[in-house]
């Protein structure tokens, strides 16, 4: 107990302690906590889906017909029909020839990665992946291999020096990264992979919906398809769900269901998560106007936060303000948190020392008035 004591003493010293908020309500971008109502800059329903009429309905419909869990791992009696329609619907967004539904993220992750790589095998890894990834090598026993943040150049020194030594090899990437909301240089990635014999698996949680022309993701907006190995994404962002997901070879994805523990060792996903994923791929496609709001948006926010002296990182939905020192991010989200904003400083560990940031996630819910009001809050502040 001493050991956790200090810890957490530590941790509450440097103010990288953290808690677990009181229950909020959130309903269209605005939560409601305490008879005070804030607009949402933390949140990842980037489409707005998770509030859509059509996702809610097809929900209620499928707990009146199959109630409320599935009851049991997809091998034995949880496998439905709704479960093979979502993949099929997966499968054609990514142009892949299959893919498989894992209960999160998470479960995806750490369970892909050790299914197909073992020790003597080896991955390299962008530093800034999730971690999920980074737990997803580690469980693998494969060598880990982490090459600078969207630095070909570094890869390929890793690549040219190292993997001669081992008999499988991966790269993985994220295509969005989730706190500096920048992209991978996918084109290079290819090009590496198929130079040094490599696989490519490719984390598009934060860009499917978002992306490309059918909102695919960035694999689809740079025309790679083809080209990408193992693409896995998550539907409880844009596509307003729960879920996660792997596209890929038939092959694959029929080696994963015999192989792969996170998927054979967990009860299915109920009904009703499953037809909202459903009807949430159906919207991204019925309704890119979301899509198009959303990134319009972005390039306002982080053009006029720039002009005005800010330092702000990506290129996509994700918009991080870099305050350097963890105290001023501390300051600057209770700042905004008393004008009705809630964003949240994203602190050390989880990302680099002297980069503590506020990270706004910006969604459909938003509009230029809002985002011009934050500025200038942002500006007072600053003074």
């Amino acid at each position: 107990m001493d050991e956790i004591t200090g810890f957490l003493n530590k941790r509450k010293e440097a103010g990288l302690l953290r808690t677990l908020k009181p229950a909020l309500t959130y309903s269209q971008g605005r939560i409601y906590r305490d008879e005070r109502v804030y607009i949402d800059f933390s949140s990842n329903d980037y489409l707005g889906l998770r509030d859509h009429p059509r996702m809610k309905e097809v929900s209620k419909k499928a707990i009146e017909e199959f109630g409320t869990s599935s009851s049991a791992s997809r091998l034995l009696s949880g496998d439905l029909k709704l479960h093979h329609d979502l993949e099929g619907k997966i499968a054609a967004l990514k142009a892949k020839e299959a893919a498989l539904i894992f209960n999160s993220g998470y479960q995806a992750n750490t369970g892909i990665i050790p299914a197909l790589y073992s020790a003597g095998d080896c991955i390299f890894s962008d530093r800034l992946n999730h971690a999920s990834i980074i737990d997803g090598i580690i469980l693998s026993g494969a060598k880990l291999l982490r090459f600078q943040h969207n630095d070909p150049q570094h890869l390929e020194f890793l690549l040219k020096s190292k993997r001669a030594n081992f008999k499988n090899a991966l790269i993985v990437s994220e295509s969005i990264f989730s706190m500096d909301g920048d992209r991978a240089p996918l084109g290079e990635l290819v090009r590496l992979k198929e130079k040094y014999a490599c696989r490519l698996m490719v984390d598009e949680a934060h860009a499917t919906g978002i992306f490309g022309a059918s909102g695919s993701g960035v694999i689809e907006e740079e025309g790679l398809a083809e080209d990408v190995d193992l693409v896995m994404g998550t539907f409880g962002k844009a596509l307003g769900g729960f879920g996660a997901y792997l596209a890929a070879d038939r092959a694959i994805v029929d080696y994963l269901i015999n192989t792969c523990r996170s998927f054979i060792y967990s009860t299915a996903l109920p009904a009703p998560v499953i037809a909202a994923d459903i009807t949430g791929l159906d919207l991204v496609k019925d309704e890119p106007f979301r899509r198009e709001k959303l990134l319009s948006l972005a390039g306002y926010f982080r053009k006029n936060l720039t002009e005005k002296g800010f330092r702000v990182k990506g290129d996509s939905q994700i918009i991080p303000l870099i305050l350097g020192q963890v105290q001023r991010a501390l300051s600057f989200a209770e700042r905004l948190q008393e004008k009705g904003y809630w964003v949240l400083p994203i602190r050390p560990p989880t990302v680099p020392a002297k980069e503590a940031r506020l990270r706004f996630s910006l969604t459909y819910y938003h509009s230029e008035e809002i985002l011009e009001k934050l500025i200038d809050e942002l500006c007072e502040i600053k003074i």
